[in-house]
């Protein structure tokens, strides 16, 4: 589900650990979940909905902080800056592997700064379109883009987020140009595309389902290789006919890198333990 080896490298340890000399004493004050994204995106959703969970289990209240911006670094920076004692958490979303590629500097490093805890989920990103724009299906809104070269455009939670990957791959290979309008979170995407502002946006499926059921936004594919439970008879962009575009939009908790690893290990156990309940399960996989 990980790509990111500073995951891949701290899940080897985590069996490994435990001692009971740590896990006694932690946590000993509240738990600070810092959210790369905005109130109301999919990280978000999912990090208060597994901190409610870890609250109870853990007899400490979990605070979630929405540090946005610079597509995840400013939160994940603030993490990786902060005391390795455990009670500082990342959630963050696959943007956070690419952030070297895409940013020119980053005030931290993604692999040695930075230990991954668990994944909280896989989601389907949703091409979504304002139904007044009157597109039916991905074909119809490649053929308004190639009708009206570099006229349309796309809403992102900002350059090199997942918003923005999967809609550049379905671009590329569908072989249109278009302009990329870049916004803080969902929220404020939503917004744009409600209004028809924003032609189109590749957006994370939990944010946009009430929107989707309720007939203010239209599903015309989903981003995945494969169809979302939630929208199954919504085509993906490969059954549309455009090969290499998809995207696999992840959400994971990370924590400082020198943060003790039988801490690591108690904060995996717990978090899996939450995601098992049904409310947890439901918005960490659709």
């Amino acid at each position: 589900m990980f790509k990111a080896k500073s995951f891949l490298l701290g899940a080897a340890l985590l069996a490994a650990s435990g001692p009971a000399c740590a896990q006694a004493v932690w946590p000993s004050k509240p738990l600070r979940v810092v959210v790369a994204f905005t109130p109301g995106s999919a990280s978000d959703i999912i990090a208060r909905t597994i901190g409610e969970r870890l609250t109870a289990q853990l007899g400490q209240p979990v605070v979630v902080e929405n540090r946005p911006g610079a597509s995840g670094t400013i939160g994940a920076a603030a993490v990786a800056r902060s005391d390795p004692d455990g009670h500082t958490i990342l959630v963050n979303s696959s943007s956070h592997t690419v952030a070297p590629a895409t940013m020119k500097e980053l005030p931290y490093d993604t692999l040695r700064d930075l230990s991954g805890v668990a994944p909280l989920g896989n989601l389907p990103n949703v091409l979504v379109v304002s139904p007044a724009k009157g597109y039916r299906s991905a074909a119809d809104l490649v053929a308004a883009a190639k009708a009206r070269p570099g006229k349309l455009n796309y809403a992102s939670g900002g350059v090199g987020s997942a918003a923005q990957l999967n809609a550049e791959r379905f671009r590329l290979s569908a072989g249109f140009e278009a302009v990329h309008v870049p916004f803080k979170g969902a929220p404020e995407a939503f917004a744009q595309v409600l209004a028809g502002e924003v032609d189109f946006y590749f957006c994370p499926i939990v944010p946009a389902l009430p929107m989707l059921k309720d007939g203010r936004l239209a599903a015309v594919a989903v981003g995945s290789n494969r169809r979302a439970a939630a929208l199954p008879e919504v085509p993906t962009t490969l059954e549309a006919g455009y090969p290499n575009s998809d995207y696999n939009f992840w959400v994971g908790m990370f924590v400082p890198a020198k943060t003790p690893r039988e801490i690591v290990a108690r904060l995996h156990q717990e978090t899996l333990k939450a995601m098992q309940a049904p409310d947890v399960a439901q918005s960490r996989c659709r």
